[in-house]
């Protein structure tokens, strides 16, 4: 099976190189080539489209505002020039920010990081919204399979789409299909944190703090949204030296 991709951009050169860039990769299908948002309406609400590859800054129609504005969102990888809109990206449950200018090894990452989501999509039997969790680990469901996990194994964790991702240390991300709010209930509170609709940390694996963001493993910057800001400001007053 092949995912349906749309790739949007203003600028005609930008738009070939992604256009190009998926008919490269095999297990996705161009499906249309838009200069602007408008041109991509019609296809995007008869939900012709599993993926939107869209720039950001265009004319008439900011990319970031558009898929804001859509009620059923197919998987979004946005393409920009403009490093400061990465943040905003997560607001908007993006799965991935493409730095122009892209190579193909970035862009087929991200692909797959889109694949992955479908094909755990297509795994999983039933969306249940089950969780077990001790004061010392949780068990999930991922692939057919009940997955224990340590909860001092745990750095964060990440909303994406109906699934969450699960960072551990010294381990690969394990994903399972359960919402932010079940987990987070089942969290102690003294240990984890929700710092941001797509993020809930562990406290005590933070390390870096950076102007409202925590820094996890010198490279992944998660921030902290205004909604959360207090809370999380309350526990660092608390310990602060």
């Amino acid at each position: 099976m092949t995912i349906k991709c749309i790739a949007i951009d203003d600028e005609p050169l930008a738009v070939k190189k992604i256009s190009g860039f998926i008919q490269k990769t095999p297990f996705l299908e161009l499906i249309a080539e838009c200069r602007s948002a408008f041109d991509a309406i019609d296809l995007i609400n008869n939900n012709e489209a599993q993926l939107l590859f869209i720039d950001i800054n265009m004319p008439d129609l900011n990319g970031m505002e558009f898929v804001k504005s859509l009620i059923n969102k197919p998987y979004i990888v946005f393409t920009t020039a403009y490093s400061e809109y990465a943040v905003e990206g997560f607001k908007v449950d993006a799965v991935d920010y493409l730095l122009k200018p892209i190579d193909y090894t970035s862009f087929l990452k991200a692909a797959t990081k889109v694949k992955n989501l479908i094909d755990l999509k297509s795994t999983t039997p039933t969306p249940a919204e089950s969780i077990k969790a001790t004061s010392s680990h949780l068990f999930v469901k991922s692939e057919y399979k009940l997955v224990r996990i340590e909860l001092d194994d745990i750095t964060y964790i990440e909303s994406q789409h109906e699934y969450i991702k699960i960072n551990l240390v010294n381990s690969k991300p394990v994903m399972t299909m359960v919402s932010m709010k079940t987990i987070e209930d089942q969290l102690p509170t003294d240990r984890f944190m929700r710092i941001h609709r797509s993020f809930i940390v562990n406290l005590k694996k933070i390390t870096t703090i950076e102007r409202n963001r925590i820094l996890f493993d010198d490279k992944v910057l998660i921030p902290v949204s205004d909604q959360y800001k207090d809370k999380f400001q309350s526990y660092i007053d608390e310990f602060f030296v």
